[in-house]
């Protein structure tokens, strides 16, 4: 099934999810923002950096970044993402409040960028103990686009020869052994955050972990 929801309506999700982020961020300590994320090697000021530069930089800057880079991808989101945090964790905040309602966005499917938003956000909030699940309309639409392409991140290929179900909403994909959860799990899993598996039941969770980056 293809993504149900408007451009304009999953613009306005990235900027429900970010406004939400922005707020769990603002009473951070300085030792919560140098916490290690679930994204790689970043650490959650570096996540919002990261955020901060997918929201500020168009398809012509992202262009002359991505070939100034030679096409190495970590390269030039490690220029960007410094271009875009600030000098203390309280202005990498400020920089990130100014582009909670931008629609600007590398080349690329709307959906992919609200997937940026939820699964960062999470990458964020997990190791600090946070908790909070976006609208499982919203959610939905990412697990959907994950499911159907390689883009972003992996999931069409890591969910290769399973079957998904969510407990929570309408989202199912693939055939297989089964793996059922929320239907944030199931996104959080195909874009690699094998923490996530312990959230998921059934006998295709073993073989998901596997497939999992991080």
């Amino acid at each position: 099934m293809r993504n149900s929801l408007t451009r304009a309506t999953l613009w306005s999700a990235a900027a429900t999810e970010r406004a939400a982020l922005a707020d769990d961020l603002a009473g951070l300590h300085e030792a919560q923002w140098a916490q290690q994320s679930l994204c790689g090697r970043w650490v959650v000021e570096e996540v919002v950096a990261h955020l901060t530069a997918a929201a500020s930089i168009g398809a012509l800057r992202w262009f002359g970044s991505v070939l100034g880079a030679r096409f190495d991808f970590d390269l030039h989101n490690d220029r960007r993402l410094a271009e875009y945090r600030g000098a203390t964790p309280a202005e990498t905040l400020e920089w990130f409040q100014q582009v909670v309602t931008s629609t600007t966005s590398a080349p690329g499917p709307t959906a992919a960028w609200l997937g940026e938003v939820v699964v960062h956000a999470q990458d964020i909030r997990r190791p600090l103990g946070f908790v909070r699940t976006p609208a499982v309309e919203t959610v939905t639409e990412v697990a959907r686009f994950y499911a159907r392409r390689d883009f972003t991140v992996a999931g069409r290929s890591t969910i290769e020869g399973l079957r998904l179900e969510a407990t929570d909403g309408p989202f199912t994909a693939g055939a297989g052994p089964m793996v059922s959860g929320t239907t944030l799990a199931l996104t959080m899993a195909m874009a690699g955050r094998g923490a996530y598996c312990d959230d998921l039941t059934g006998p295709g969770v073993l073989t998901l972990r596997d497939r999992c980056t991080t």
